[in-house]
């Protein structure tokens, strides 16, 4: 019996957390503790030298249509090379993410715009990173991106 209450309670968890936009919000929290915070610490502060940080960053990025372009591609198809934010340079590897559904990615995109000082943040949307799915990208095509984004106004 205490079985079967269990499963209820967890079906119903579900569907509230599936309608509702404060656990949404959360799970893009618990998606990146999952999935992102071993490298990029606890809410996205980073690791000096290793990892850049993305917290009070990818709000910024987010605020333009090719942001959120770029910010799409990089978790879909990973990223490989040197970056420069915030005054340190970082060579690194950022894995893809590629396997993970839209609306986990866009979750966890959306948590992160969140940490940010944009009011409001730019919402990271499951459509967008469904579009950019459609078109493989490979690291250098995301570095042009990066690049491009970076004349138009400095990354932070």
């Amino acid at each position: 019996m205490e079985y079967f209450m269990t499963l209820k309670s967890l079906a119903l968890f579900t569907l509230l957390a599936a309608s509702s936009p404060a656990l949404a919000a959360s799970d893009g929290a618990a998606l990146f503790a999952a999935n992102c915070s071993v490298c990029h610490q606890a809410e996205g502060i980073g690791s000096a030298g290793q990892f850049p940080p993305l917290k009070g960053r990818i709000d910024k990025i987010a605020e333009s249509a090719a942001g959120k372009t770029y910010l799409a591609d990089v978790v879909l198809n990973g990223f490989s090379g040197k970056i420069s934010v915030q005054g340190s340079v970082y060579m690194g590897f950022m894995p893809s993410f590629g396997a993970t559904s839209d609306d986990d990615l866009a979750a966890i995109l959306t948590y992160l715009s969140g940490l940010g000082t944009t009011k409001p943040a730019p919402v990271i949307t499951a459509a967008e990173i469904k579009a950019e799915r459609a078109t493989p990208k490979k690291s250098s095509e995301i570095a042009a991106e990066r690049k491009a984004l970076d004349a138009a106004h400095p990354l932070p």
